[in-house]
């Protein structure tokens, strides 16, 4: 069956913009496709969308998963809540975005339901254009998989802002993504990617294409060094040095490794913070190995306070050649020492990081970080490297250069 993504006419654009209006400010909507605004993880998405909160009116528009539901619980729970919120409509969220949940069926690779979804999106956001008077959008898509509204939702501009090989993600029809990747950033007026490593196939599908790396909230992972921050209760028991990670436990992290190196070192303990994604018999059976599932992003400092030094311990892959770890920056807020495989993003922090070709010497690096007292001026060279990459000052740089791609195109268009 053909994966060839289909466009369909959309919601009659409205009159042309007058140039004076093509600025980002208080009065400009952006309607903003992200993944699931209460997911475990605190993506750019997420940073991005509240950013651009503090500065124009988002609404922030979940879209369904692009992984078809294997039938376990968790994707059935999904499969409801994701309905529930369908159905809940358009409301207010804490932190400025407005949230509105699509509902589509998740088998994207099969032509009848793309073409089904289409209609059951068009009129929710047909809908919702009308119910909150929403006229000349900039439209912003930090997912790939609904490229059929790029250019199609009268929109002032529309924005792709790409941070993975989408395709290569675990548990996807990768033909079916890397066709809705590549027609999404055909269409976009501008695109940013999060790894350089993705300009040049970016360049050749949109000459607008711009690198944007992830940025962090330095001054929440700061914490981990403040004396007086409590350690959870839930690690206190542990005993000895403290290796740790947190994330997706997805399989693209190297489980391999990490029995490896916990055999090595049966007196240091393995800390692994995050949902676990893979089957329960592909993970480490030993007992300094400790998966302790899920905390709250706002706890996140506090058990890095307990590590002795974090690590990044991907697979090699076409998933990790791109990757721009969002983690690496926050590791490096916490000041702690990071040991990681060797990745294009990764080497250009090798003047602070302990970047690991194998095995024997990803274990050297642990063995250094772990056997050397804490280092305040280390400590501050850490800290000091991605004190100035807030997300803050990443959004302000993003809509720098969508002005000015939003002016251009309205010239254009004179």
């Amino acid at each position: 069956m053909s994966t060839a993504v289909e466009t369909t006419p959309a919601v009659p654009a409205p009159a042309p913009v007058a140039p004076e209006s093509a600025e980002f400010g208080p009065d400009t909507v952006v309607l903003y496709f992200g993944n699931d605004w209460f997911a475990e993880n605190r993506t750019s998405s997420h940073q991005l969308a509240r950013q651009l909160a503090k500065r124009c009116r988002v609404f922030y528009i979940e879209c369904p998963g692009w992984r078809a539901p294997r039938g376990s619980g968790r994707d059935l729970k999904k499969v409801f809540v994701k309905l529930w919120r369908f159905l809940r409509g358009t409301r207010a969220t804490e932190e400025g975005p407005k949230l509105r949940t699509l509902f589509q069926i998740p088998f994207h690779r099969f032509a009848a339901v793309r073409w089904l979804n289409r209609r059951i999106i068009r009129t929710t956001l047909a809908w919702m254009a009308w119910r909150h008077g929403i006229k000349n959008p900039i439209s912003w898509f930090h997912v790939p998989h609904v490229p059929f509204l790029v250019g199609e939702l009268g929109e002032r501009l529309s924005v792709y802002y790409c941070i993975d090989d989408y395709a290569a993600y675990p548990g996807v029809h990768p033909e079916t993504v890397r066709a809705m990747d590549a027609e999404t950033t055909k269409r976009a007026d501008a695109v940013f990617i999060a790894s350089d490593t993705l300009l040049p196939a970016k360049l050749e599908l949109n000459p607008n294409t711009h690198v944007s790396p992830h940025g962090v909230e330095f001054d929440h992972f700061a914490r981990a060094q403040d004396p007086a921050l409590a350690v959870p209760a839930d690690i206190a028991h542990l005993n000895g040095p403290v290796v740790g990670f947190f994330g997706l436990i997805e399989s693209f992290v190297d489980l391999d490794l990490i029995d490896w190196l916990a055999e090595q070192r049966p007196e240091w303990q393995f800390l692994f913070l995050g949902r676990v994604a893979v089957p329960a018999e592909a993970l480490p059976q030993r007992a300094n190995v400790h998966f302790i599932g899920k905390r709250p992003y706002a706890e996140l400092p506090a058990y890095a306070k307990r590590f002795g030094a974090c690590v990044i311990p991907y697979r090699a892959g076409a998933w990790s050649f791109h990757a721009n770890p969002i983690k690496l920056r926050e590791y490096l807020a916490t000041g702690k020492p990071v040991v990681s495989v060797d990745t294009p993003q990764v080497r250009k922090f090798a003047d602070v990081v302990d970047v690991a070709t194998d095995r024997a010497s990803f274990l050297a690096g642990l063995d250094k970080a772990l056997a050397t007292p804490s280092d305040p001026e280390a400590v501050a060279r850490r800290m000091n490297r991605v004190a100035d990459s807030s997300w803050s000052a990443r959004a302000d740089a993003v809509i720098e250069t969508s002005r000015a791609a939003l002016a251009a195109k309205a010239r254009a268009e004179k």
